[in-house]
């Protein structure tokens, strides 16, 4: 089974490479298959990549659903 995880782009650079909050931390990620995201919007991140564009809303209702689920993320090192 593969887990996508919402997060929010925080900047864009110039390698279409993107600066991605994810429950608190930042990432790195490629936008090679979502050309369409832009700073503040919502992406599913999955090995590294944004594979989905989604709505701010959307993107809550999973991480709320995470949040209820310790074993998906280590809440401790985001609270």
């Amino acid at each position: 089974m593969c887990l996508a995880i919402p997060a929010q782009v925080k900047s864009i650079n110039d390698d279409k490479l993107a600066t991605v909050d994810i429950l608190g931390v930042t990432r790195e990620v490629a936008l090679d298959l979502t050309p369409t995201a832009e700073v503040g919007s919502y992406v599913l991140v999955h090995a590294g990549f944004a594979i989905e564009v989604v709505s701010e809303e959307y993107a809550q209702d999973t991480l709320n659903l995470i949040r209820e689920i310790p074993e998906l993320a280590d809440l401790d090192a985001v609270s």
